[in-house]
Order: C-alpha cells, then sequence, then structure tokens
C-alpha cells in the first residue's frame, strides 16, 4: 500500500472521529441535562451535526475527498469511478474513525451519562443512554419501516452530494463553498426526517459507535440491540445511497446544459482520435 493510500485510510478515520466526536456530544447535550439547552431547539442540534460533516470536510477533503461514509463511497464507485480495490478499505477506515470518536465522547461524557441512568434508574443493559451513540427506532416506527425511512433519507443524501459536487451543475456552490452546502444538507435531512429513527443515513456513523458501546458495558442492547436492528442502519443507507445517486446521474445529469455544450465541442472534448467523450465518465 502506498504512502498516499495509507494518508487517504488516517483521513477517512479523521473525518469520522470529527463527525461523531462532535455529533454523538451534542447528542449527549440533547439527551443527558435537564433540562436540556436543546429543549426547544432541536435545530441546534442539525446544524450541529451538519457542521461536524462540513468541519471533517474542509479538514480531510484534500487527502482522501472526505467520503465518511460508506454509502458515499459505494455510490461513488457506482457512478463516478472511484477505485473499487479502495472501497472496502475506506469502509474500514470509516468505521474504525466512527469507533474513535465514540470512544472520544464517552472519556468527555462517562460521569453525566452513569448520573442520567442513576438518576432514572437505568443500566446500560437495559439501554440506558444508549441513544447517545447509536440510532433506533422513534415514535411508532417499526424495525421494517426504519429500513424504508433510511433508504430514502440517504437517497435525498446522496442525491444532494451528487448534485452538490457535480462540476458540470451551474447552479453548483464552488469547491470552499460545497462543504458548507453539504453540512447544511445533512442538517436539513434531520430537521425534517431525524426523528424517525435518528437519521443515521451512514453505516459507519451508526456501527462505529455500536460496537463502542458494546464493548463499553451496553452490550445486548448496542448488539444485536432490540429486534437485531443493528443491521438496519448498515443496509438502509446503502441501498438508499445508490438508489439517490442513480436518481441524479439518469434524471439530472444527462440534460446539465454544460456537460451538453461540452459534448457538442470537439475542440474542448474530443480524444486523440477526434471522438467526442465525456471526460467525467
Amino acid at each position: 500500500m502506498s504512502r498516499q493510500s495509507i494518508g487517504e485510510l488516517i483521513s477517512e478515520a479523521i473525518a469520522m472521529f470529527i463527525i461523531i466526536g462532535l455529533g454523538d456530544s451534542v447528542a449527549c447535550m440533547y439527551v443527558l441535562y435537564d433540562p436540556s439547552p436543546y429543549a426547544n431547539a432541536y435545530w441546534g442540534v442539525c446544524i450541529a451535526w451538519g457542521l461536524a460533516v462540513t468541519i471533517a470536510i474542509y479538514v480531510t477533503g484534500a487527502v482522501s475527498g472526505t467520503h465518511a461514509n460508506p454509502a458515499v463511497t459505494l455510490a461513488l464507485a457506482l457512478f463516478r469511478k472511484f477505485p473499487w480495490k479502495k472501497v472496502i478499505p475506506y469502509c474500514i477506515a470509516q468505521v474504525i474513525g466512527a469507533f474513535l470518536g465514540a470512544a472520544i465522547v464517552y472519556v468527555l461524557f462517562s460521569p453525566v451519562i452513569d448520573h442520567y441512568n442513576q438518576v432514572h434508574q437505568l443500566t446500560r443493559e437495559a439501554g440506558g443512554a444508549a441513544g447517545v451513540f447509536f440510532t433506533h427506532p422513534g415514535l411508532a416506527i417499526t424495525p421494517m419501516h426504519a429500513l424504508l425511512d433510511q433508504i430514502i433519507l440517504t437517497a435525498f443524501l446522496l442525491f444532494g452530494i451528487f448534485a452538490i459536487t457535480e462540476q458540470y451543475n451551474e447552479m453548483a456552490p464552488g469547491a470552499n463553498s460545497g462543504a458548507l452546502i453539504i453540512g447544511l444538507l445533512v442538517a436539513t435531512i434531520g430537521a425534517s426526517m431525524g426523528y424517525l429513527e435518528a437519521w443515521a443515513i451512514n453505516p459507519a456513523r451508526d456501527f462505529g459507535p455500536r460496537v463502542f458501546a458494546y464493548f463499553a458495558g451496553w452490550s445486548s442492547s448496542a448488539l444485536p440491540a432490540p429486534d437485531n436492528y443493528w443491521w438496519i442502519p448498515i443496509v438502509g443507507p446503502l441501498i438508499g445511497g445508490v438508489v439517490g445517486a442513480a436518481a441524479y446521474q439518469w434524471l439530472v445529469y444527462p440534460f446539465l446544459p454544460a456537460r451538453l455544450r461540452v459534448l457538442r465541442s470537439p475542440q474542448d472534448a474530443s480524444g486523440a482520435n477526434g471522438v467526442v467523450t465525456d471526460p467525467t465518465r
């Protein structure tokens, strides 16, 4: 493995460390304190998660592109020629980063977690305060409905990411502001749909902290979780990411005027043999 490849994997781990370190911390602020500083300001929770994504992109984007999500990595491999040989290493690095992010949240908030459980007469084994680390179904949501939700939410995410990062999309933000818009996209999904099952939309975001929580005393409430829920925030986003990316590639990308101009201009898009090609695909 080359030095650059190692750097990319470290970058992906750092990105998830930042996202979970900040995101799960705001979950602690939301859940563990009474009164919660976010009791009447849920948008603040969403913004914190979104800005965590933005910061992660600004820190690591130049090295790895900041996929920071196995659903993004898979979609990029399917539709934007990301090398398949890097898919599994990227995903592993993302899960490791999320695990370490959960660990730093635990270092910060473990006394508060224990106090919360003591006050509410809960135990870790029974799932006390588990929601600060990983997701679970919300009010009236069954596991199978949660699977459908995660497909739809992640489809929105990847549809938006593909639009924001498409070089032929003349309405997309510039490179320096794209990270902020992606963060706002994450925040908006959380603000509009997050109560369904805490808007995982990222297998690493859920699984890494879930594994950490398993070893930190939450045991079966983390893995396999009630109703064997653990696999839903993995499978749902992976399917949804492909659906959202495919929707953009099939319904929007072919009709982008800037792309069509390039394809119609031999001097801009011709290869050595004069055949007009789409240089991005």
